[in-house]
């Protein structure tokens, strides 16, 4: 009832409407309680850890008691506490301004889970305040084992813990973002409000995903959720799964760039996969070229167009349907090459000729001096 109050105060105080009066008493008889249920869950999973906390610094390195044996007695108490700072949260926010450092547009989650560190803080023993308790990793591996041992033995069940959180954040929601105060006159207003109210839950419609949400996130989840069918992101023709997409589009994408088959003689292209055939074939020409530049390294380019020339005039049309890669393709050529006999680069046979012509006029210097 106490919050409810502050609740009112803090509507008139934001200009909000006044609320339809009731046989003169300011309440309605009926209002919605709906809210934002994937927050609420989110702050509930706050709890454990928090309490954990608690417990394994009051018990450090005492002997005589655990973290189990403070348990039950420290959740009742971190209730209390973080409920009682919750009721008190508006009031000190915006009425008698104790806190104005605090953040007023602070998410829920935030705001409750400060109260929880708090409580924790609160709850740490001597010495656990004057060690290196506090630092140490195997503090963080005490409280994530205790965690793990509370949920084993359902200590606290979710169901209840969510019980909490809704009161918490109804309590700190100074905004109405996250839950509905909308109250009515009827039950049938309030019926017909709840069939489309923003905070109404729902589950995800696409198949395999079992998270529940409000209905206003329903856009924000479905524009990340991983069961979501959708267009493959290289735009290809197929429809994939999101969480599945990565592994798509690296592995069987046709759309997928891999390097030309010919990319350790030359061929520095990056083809999509589903073209690469297309590839080939349209760069025939030069991938011939950069095979006989493979097989001939010393030969001058000039010489090299010659014997492509004289190769592809023997290429066959199942020939050019094999080459498709390095090794056929070199293969191909080198039978050719055998076919048509050893190649004679001209430019080697002018070297030879020059050279020989040189020689003769060294020993027949006389045809110079005429």
């Amino acid at each position: 009832m106490e919050t409810s109050l502050s609740m009112e105060s803090l509507a008139i105080k934001t200009d909000h409407k006044p609320e339809k009066i009731e046989n003169g008493k300011g309440v309605p008889l009926f209002h919605c309680d709906l809210y934002d249920t994937e927050l609420v869950h989110k702050i509930a999973q706050a709890f454990l850890p928090g309490i954990s906390t608690a417990c394994v610094d009051n018990t450090s390195g005492d002997i005589f008691r655990t973290p189990a044996s403070v348990a039950a007695e420290f959740r009742k108490e971190m209730v209390d506490y973080i409920t009682q700072r919750s009721e008190s949260f508006v009031a000190e926010t915006f009425v008698l301004g104790d806190v104005p450092e605090v953040d007023v547009s602070g998410n829920p989650y935030d705001i409750i889970s400060d109260f929880v560190d708090d409580f924790a803080t609160l709850k740490r023993n001597l010495l656990s305040r004057v060690s290196g308790w506090l630092l140490s990793e195997k503090r963080e591996d005490k409280i994530d084992d205790f965690v793990q041992e509370m949920e084993i033995n359902g200590f606290w069940l979710t169901d209840k813990r969510e019980a909490i959180a809704q009161t918490l954040l109804k309590n700190v929601d100074f905004k109405n973002e996250y839950h509905c105060n909308m109250r009515f006159d009827s039950a049938e207003e309030l019926t017909e409000h709840v069939g489309s109210c923003g905070f109404r839950s729902m589950n995800c419609e696409n198949e395999g995903c079992n998270a529940m949400f409000s209905t206003r996130h329903r856009e924000k989840h479905d524009s990340g959720c991983p069961f979501k069918i959708i267009l493959c992101e290289q735009k290809c023709s197929d429809r994939i799964m999101r969480r599945d997409m990565d592994r798509h589009c690296i592995t069987v994408c046709p759309m997928r760039l891999v390097s030309c088959p010919f990319y350790s003689v030359g061929c520095q292209s990056a083809i999509p996969h589903g073209v690469l055939d297309q590839h080939c074939s349209n760069n025939l020409h030069a991938h011939l070229l950069y095979v006989l530049r493979s097989i001939h390294k010393k030969t001058c380019e000039e010489d090299l167009e010659q014997r492509l020339n004289q190769v592809e005039k023997e290429l066959s049309p199942s020939q050019l349907a094999k080459a498709r890669d390095l090794r056929s393709l070199t293969t191909i050529v080198k039978d050719i090459e055998t076919k048509l006999g050893p190649f004679k680069p001209k430019k080697e046979n002018k070297d030879k000729e020059e050279k020989v012509e040189t020689l003769n006029l060294v020993d027949e210097p006389e045809k110079f001096e005429s």
